[in-house]
């Protein structure tokens, strides 16, 4: 089986991530978590990414104008780590289909 590129979306603390790190540590995992995103830039689980070498992004939904607006930013900014799957991993927000139908 190929392995999959995921981008991991997190809100807190990170012990969904951090599960998932562990997995991937101790090998045969078939997916690589190739970024994460998060909507609060005080979230935990973003220093564990660090500390993982993982890239991050941090996409506040607070700076824009409605839902949409912050779900068609979310899809662009998942976009350039090009996944193969997006994991929500504790993401504590209702995604509209602008960004469920990409």
């Amino acid at each position: 089986m190929n392995q999959k590129n995921v981008v991991v979306l997190i809100s807190g603390r990170g012990s969904n991530l951090e599960a998932l790190l562990r997995h991937c540590a101790q090998g045969g995992a078939n997916f690589a978590i190739v970024g994460v995103v998060s909507n609060k830039a005080d979230a935990g689980g973003l220093a564990l990414a660090r500390a993982a070498n993982i890239p991050t992004a941090v996409l506040s939904h607070k700076d824009f104008p409605s839902r949409e607006t912050f779900d068609a930013a979310l899809r662009s900014t998942v976009d350039e780590f090009a996944p193969d799957l997006v994991v929500l991993a504790g993401f504590m927000r209702v995604l509209t289909s602008v960004f469920v139908s990409a």
